[in-house]
């Protein structure tokens, strides 16, 4: 049998092309191997170093070894944790809500406080009083001293005398404490007499009682009021008070020829200073 012929070996036969093909792979599992480690944070130093000792130098016979499955966290920056001293950062491109101002304490009113009653005036001692003055109505009548008459009423300045006031004398003297009285007429036959305007005080207003040893009392207006004769507050009008205090009493109410005057204006005054 007469010997075969040689052919010639088809081109991806030849020693040439594989050692080709071996070198192409080397290189490319070579990159592959650098690209994996740099990604895993690994010098790429290492990692051809790396490659070059796990037997990548046998040409040709040589298989590369499958690179091992990427770790889920390689090339991850591990997320901060939340801590309740920092509150979380807001979403990109909105502007951090501000915390709400604090709201100032409301002001409780606070009650006010009564204001502090002046001190009581210091009392005199006894003295007759001389004058009497009460500035709002022009009015400044000499004083006679009155006691009480057989029936046991208060009388007053005679009808012929008609500027004068009469002071109880058996009563405290102007200053002193307890309750001073005074007494004048309304008017007479002649017009109007020492107390024709006595019910246009008004709370507030000063009477002066000037005494026969210089001093002189001030009284304040509390109140002004009418009584009728039949019902007259004897208690309330003369009666005892805590502090020194001064009444002026008039005629007044309706007037009846025969009866005269059915009523009678008090002045209610308490004492304020000495002078």
């Amino acid at each position: 049998m007469a010997p075969r012929r040689g052919r010639r070996r088809p081109w991806f036969r030849t020693r040439a092309f594989r050692l080709a093909r071996t070198v192409v792979l080397a290189y490319v599992l070579v990159a592959g191997v650098v690209w994996w480690c740099q990604d895993d944070g690994r010098p790429a130093d290492a990692a051809v170093a790396g490659a070059a000792g796990s037997g990548l130098a046998g040409a040709g016979d040589a298989k590369a070894s499958p690179a091992p499955a990427r770790s889920r966290e390689a090339g991850r920056t591990p997320a901060p944790r939340r801590t309740a001293s920092a509150p979380p950062s807001p979403p990109a491109g909105r502007a951090a809500p501000r915390p709400p101002a604090p709201r100032a304490p409301s002001a409780t009113p606070r009650p006010a406080r009564p204001s502090p009653s002046p001190p009581a005036p210091r009392t005199l001692p006894r003295s007759p009083a001389a004058t009497l003055s009460i500035p709002y109505l022009g009015l400044k009548a000499p004083v006679m001293g009155l006691k009480l008459n057989r029936n046991r009423e208060l009388a007053t300045p005679p009808l012929d005398r008609p500027e004068l006031v009469g002071w109880y004398e058996d009563g405290p003297s102007p200053g002193e404490p307890g309750t001073a009285v005074v007494v004048g007429h309304l008017d007479t036959k002649r017009g109007p007499a020492v107390f024709a305007g006595l019910g246009s005080l008004t709370p507030g207003r000063l009477i002066e009682a000037r005494r026969a040893d210089g001093r002189t009392a001030v009284y304040t207006v509390d109140a002004v009021e009418t009584y009728e004769k039949d019902a007259f507050p004897n208690t309330k009008v003369y009666g005892p008070r805590n502090r020194p205090e001064l009444r002026l009493i008039t005629c007044g109410g309706s007037y009846d020829h025969k009866t005269g005057y059915d009523s009678n204006t008090v002045v209610f005054a308490h004492l304020t200073r000495t002078v």
